[in-house]
């Protein structure tokens, strides 16, 4: 299915942002009694408030993304996007407090915004037949991402509350050195396609 390394690439780095919308479903009830927050009403609203920020700001930035992956290249926004998500998850397993979760998943957000970069740099390899099979792959990530993101969510979630975002952070941070060997810059003053 993949013949070239690249597609694999930009399919981690999809599916990585889209586990990260649903990787907190499963600990969000013990996660906010560990900063404060008790197992009340206000639990429920804190808790929906923080799992809609992740994918709020992948939402609403997703196109400056996108764009700036246009003026400066799509590897660099690929690779900051990578460290940046693996420095929300180690916020996130780190925090303490709600305001700092909330920061973590800002972060995260404005991070897994790279869809746009991912969809744009597919295009930017793909010959005319095989764009239809290689944006199929960004289909792919998506509905794996979301059935990823809770199951890792909730395994890694037994062991503690805080190890999904550790083991998220080391797959970012793996996906990142993957992508800084491996993923050539694909815009036409950057490299030759």
């Amino acid at each position: 299915m993949f013949k070239d390394i690249r597609i694999i690439l930009i399919f981690n780095v999809i599916l990585l942002d889209i586990i990260g919308i649903g990787i907190i479903f499963p600990i969000i009830p013990d996660l906010l009694s560990e900063v404060g927050i008790g197992k009340n009403a206000s639990a429920a609203l804190w808790g929906g408030l923080l799992s809609s920020s992740y994918a709020f700001m992948q939402f609403a930035f997703s196109p400056t993304i996108g764009t700036l992956s246009d003026i400066f290249g799509r590897r660099p926004i690929l690779l900051l996007a990578s460290l940046l998500l693996a420095l929300d998850y180690l916020v996130m397993g780190f925090a303490e407090t709600i305001w700092i979760l909330f920061i973590g998943r800002i972060i995260g957000g404005l991070a897994g915004g790279t869809i746009a970069t991912g969809t744009a740099y597919l295009a930017d390899i793909s010959s005319a037949k095989e764009k239809k099979k290689n944006f199929a792959i960004i289909g792919a990530a998506f509905g794996l991402g979301f059935i990823l993101g809770p199951v890792i969510g909730g395994l890694m979630g037994e062991i503690s509350i805080r190890a999904p975002f550790f083991l998220s952070a080391l797959l970012s941070l793996l996906n990142f050195f993957l992508c800084l060997f491996l993923l050539p810059e694909t815009l036409g003053f950057r490299t030759k396609k």
